[in-house]
């Protein structure tokens, strides 16, 4: 028996999420959204026991100055500390671990198959459970959570078990919620989630650029000349959300327009639309989730052994090495300052080789644009978007482009000179846009809106395809 066949046995006795035997309405499926996302907030607002809650977790420690939400926990809707500390990245990582095995010919399954696509998600599923424990265990392990160590006067090594177990249950808990919102709801419960955690960001920024520490409310009551610049420049980080989401907007609504007909409906030549942004922004989850979790293992394993050449960490954050050089630039004052970001970037340097910041943004930038390509390029081949599953949609639909014959091999062709260009210079623009935004020190972070606006506005394709703003027009109202 081979590890998937044995894997794919394991998951048999895990709990199933049935799909529903008719297809549920759309008043139903808001209902189950709600719920789902409901359930998230819980979960985002309770901390683990055992856990000492920081001042930096709520918002009345925004208002105060107590800092900003991590990039990292934006983008992968995890709240350190909470129950859902490794958020959706055990769900995220174990996708991409076995896209790369299939697509590298170490797993021999075909996901074109209907059986093959099945065991794929049933061993994601088990391979992401045990990713939540491992995540889990670097987290507590590697000192990033503060234990309180005098609850119930347990020994040390039972409240780390206790508050280990919490997190991978917590986990767990996102990947059925997940499996739910999929199956019962509107989209996806991962895309669902992060949009919610940079909903988080944004209003926790904004409240603190406005009443916190140095805020636009504390500026403009000094008198002076310079108050009303000083409050100006105090706005640039909400000023480069709205640039930032209008440039992403307009981005979701590129596309590539191809002639098709019916057969045998002569006259009618409507299009296939393909957009731009061909796989959305499933490259920059996937690649943004990678980040996080090479932040977080090399916290845990170089927490005590520092290689100055891979990783030096400090406060279990990466301040050098060429694994620092791959994650996201952000200035350590945490106190969402365009212009404190801005000045870290052209004036700061690693501590060790004295490497200069902007050095680390490109890096940055060419990493997870270059990476993008790559999920990208994975995604199109394993979720049915790739020429040849296209061309047998439509082949089977009855559909043609005019002046070819109908055989799915010419359509194949024919289209796979769009969507391949489409996936690659899509998946770089998408990692493009995420990347330079990220270091205009926008609120929700430039990839956080990247991500956000991608996953709204597949939410409204959907729901109007439903037809869901017809039977609640005072939905539709409230989105027109």
């Amino acid at each position: 028996m081979g590890v998937i066949d044995f894997l794919h046995s394991i998951a048999k006795g895990l709990p199933v999420i049935r799909p529903p035997e008719k297809p549920p309405s759309s008043k139903e499926r808001l209902i189950w959204t709600g719920a789902a996302l409901l359930m998230f907030f819980f979960m985002y607002n309770i901390t683990c026991l055992g856990v000492v809650e920081k001042s930096t977790g709520g918002i009345i420690a925004m208002l105060t100055g107590g800092g900003s939400i991590d990039f990292l926990q934006t983008i992968t809707a995890s709240k350190l500390g909470s129950l859902i500390t490794a958020g959706i990245g055990p769900i995220v990582l174990a996708s991409i671990f076995l896209q790369l095995f299939v697509g590298a010919g170490l797993l021999k399954l075909d996901l074109k198959n209907k059986e093959d696509k099945q065991k794929f998600l049933e061993v994601q599923k088990i391979i992401a459970i045990l990713l939540a424990f491992a995540e889990g265990s670097v987290y507590v392990l590697g000192g990033s959570l503060p234990l309180d160590t005098g609850l119930f006067g347990l020994p040390h090594p039972a409240l780390q078990f206790i508050v280990i177990l919490q997190i991978a249950l917590g986990s767990v808990m996102v990947l059925y919620l997940d499996e739910i919102v999929t199956k019962y709801g509107i989209g996806s419960g991962i895309s669902l989630f992060i949009a919610a955690g940079v909903a988080f960001s944004i209003i926790y920024g904004l409240l603190y650029i406005l009443f916190g520490a140095n805020g636009v409310v504390s500026i403009l009551a000094t008198p002076g000349a310079e108050s009303l610049p000083r409050a100006v420049l105090r706005l640039l980080p909400f000023f480069f959300m709205v640039l930032v989401f209008l440039l992403c907007v307009y981005s979701e609504g590129v596309k590539v327009e191809i002639p098709i007909a019916f057969e045998r409906v002569r006259g009618m030549v409507p299009k296939l639309p393909l957009k731009f942004f061909y796989v959305s922004n499933i490259p920059v989850i996937f690649a943004s989730a990678l980040l996080m979790n090479v932040q977080l293992f090399s916290g845990g394993f170089l927490g005590n052994v520092d290689l100055p050449f891979i990783g030096y960490v400090v406060s279990n954050q990466l301040h050098d090495g060429i694994l620092y050089f791959l994650t996201p630039v952000y200035a350590p004052s945490g106190t969402y300052d365009t212009m404190a970001h801005w000045n870290f970037i052209t004036s700061a340097v690693t501590p060790i080789y004295h490497i200069p910041e902007w050095v680390h943004a490109i890096t940055y930038i060419l990493f997870l644009s270059s990476v993008s390509i790559l999920f990208g390029m994975f995604w199109v081949e394993t979720s049915g978007m790739d020429a040849k599953s296209v061309a047998e949609q439509l082949s089977s639909s009855g559909l043609q482009i005019p002046g070819f014959r109908r055989d799915p091999r010419m359509l194949e062709m024919i289209l796979n000179k769009h969507i391949f260009p489409l996936t690659v210079m899509g998946s770089f623009a998408v990692g493009l846009l995420a990347s330079v935004a990220d270091l205009t020190g926008a609120l929700g972070t430039g990839t956080g809106i990247l991500l956000a606006v991608g996953i709204l506005y597949k939410m409204y394709e959907q729901m109007e395809q439903m037809q869901v703003f017809e039977m609640n027009p005072m939905l539709g109202k409230l989105i027109q």
